[in-house]
């Protein structure tokens, strides 16, 4: 009956300009958009809504209840790393390795919280 998560949203003060962020450092693509709200789609057909907000950005922590991070899985995790950090992302730790997975968190374009992850073994 439940197929599955579609997309997540995500509110931002500017979602043209988060949405760009996406296309300009994760390689995600504008798959649609309507009044003021952006899809954005990763290349596994994972997507994000990105939609006006509304009050004041309260940074995020690591532990906040609530969604903490979006895991993004590149093909070279060294590589994307390496592309991040020309491009100037701003990382909140030095990449780590626990139970054989290498991670990475850092901050989008609009402060939330993201991380690069390769796991030694699939998830089942």
């Amino acid at each position: 009956m439940f197929q599955g998560i579609e997309h997540t949203a995500i509110a931002s003060p500017n979602p043209e300009k988060l949405a760009q962020w996406y296309v300009d450092h994760l390689e995600f693509q504008i798959n649609y958009t309507y009044g003021g709200n952006y899809f954005v789609k990763a290349a596994n057909g994972a997507m994000l809504e990105i939609i006006p907000s509304e009050g004041e950005f309260a940074p995020p922590k690591l532990k906040d209840p609530g969604i903490r991070h979006l895991a993004i899985v590149p093909d070279d995790f060294d590589a994307a790393l390496a592309q991040l950090k020309d491009q100037g992302v701003r990382f909140i730790n030095e990449p780590f390795t626990i139970a054989g997975n290498r991670l990475v968190f850092f901050y989008d374009g609009d402060g939330n919280i993201c991380h690069l992850i390769h796991r030694e073994q699939p998830l089942p």
